[in-house]
């Protein structure tokens, strides 16, 4: 072999090393980005459609063969339970989503709204929390009351549901489950943003208003990045840093914890 051709084949290996270097990199970084691209409020939208009540809507927002729940906010490699806490009143009738990072850390992610506008149809809202999912970020659509069966239920007389369920006990069906890349979680939610029928919007569409009774709540020991984080919470991340974000880097990859480890009532 020519030394030229020696040199030449130096460099196309050095390419090819750096090239490949570089993918992976890319790959792992695009592994997480933030806590909102753990629950897409579009997919969401298509599993309210499928609820007949709030508990089953809890049951379905944490069942990991539907997929529409892949948070992590305190970045322990495993899907945060989602809970769901009823509220309204004679016009607006809505769900706040939360989940518990820890024993008294309880953060809102977002909350469905629902107004109707007439006998046969209703609007639907769905808001994302402002220090996950940054300022702005609604989603919303008009729906005939007849092709949505949560509405019915809904604005008929009944109790509110108030999720049960707290930091460490669960219900037996549930079973903590490994958090996803988010380029699998998007691949597997893709279907549910298509059908679901919302669209985004920069403001309120609804035209009464009513309080969530978690607004407000924000969980300080969130290590997943925020949009726009709270005083407390930007100085927990300072300390804590996302090791998220540090493994798409050269260093090693945080090991992720075995399922088996947590009870059925306990972990997340």
């Amino acid at each position: 072999m020519s030394e030229s051709n020696y040199k030449y084949l130096t460099w196309a290996a050095i390419i090819l090393v750096i090239w490949v270097v570089f993918s992976i990199t890319c790959s792992k970084k695009d592994e997480y980005e933030t806590a909102a691209d753990g629950l897409d409020l579009q997919a969401v939208g298509a599993v309210l459609k499928k609820a007949k009540d709030a508990e089953e809507f809890e049951k379905l927002l944490n069942d990991p063969n539907v997929g529409v729940n892949n948070l992590d906010l305190d970045e322990n490699d495993l899907v945060d339970f989602i809970k769901v806490t009823e509220y309204g009143n004679e016009s607006v009738k809505g769900f706040s989503l939360t989940t518990e990072t820890a024993t008294d850390q309880e953060q809102e992610i977002a909350t469905i709204e629902i107004e109707k506008t007439s006998n046969q149809e209703a609007d639907v809202q769905i808001h994302g929390n402002r220090q996950i999912y940054g300022d702005t970020n609604y989603y919303h659509s008009r729906f005939s009351v007849l092709d949505f069966i949560l509405i019915s239920y809904m604005f008929r007389p009944h109790p509110y549901y108030a999720s049960p369920w707290r930091y460490g006990y669960r219900p037996s069906y549930y079973r903590p489950y490994p958090h996803a890349p988010v380029t699998t979680y998007r691949n597997r939610t893709s279907s549910m943003t298509r059908s679901s029928g919302m669209t985004r919007t920069r403001s309120s569409s609804l035209t009464s208003t009513v309080k969530s009774p978690n607004a407000g709540k924000s969980a300080s020991n969130i290590r997943s990045p925020l949009k726009q984080p709270t005083y407390s919470q930007k100085n927990f991340q300072t300390r804590n840093p996302s090791k998220k974000i540090k493994s798409g880097g050269f260093g090693r990859s945080p090991s992720r914890p075995s399922v088996r480890s947590y009870r059925s009532f306990g972990g997340k």
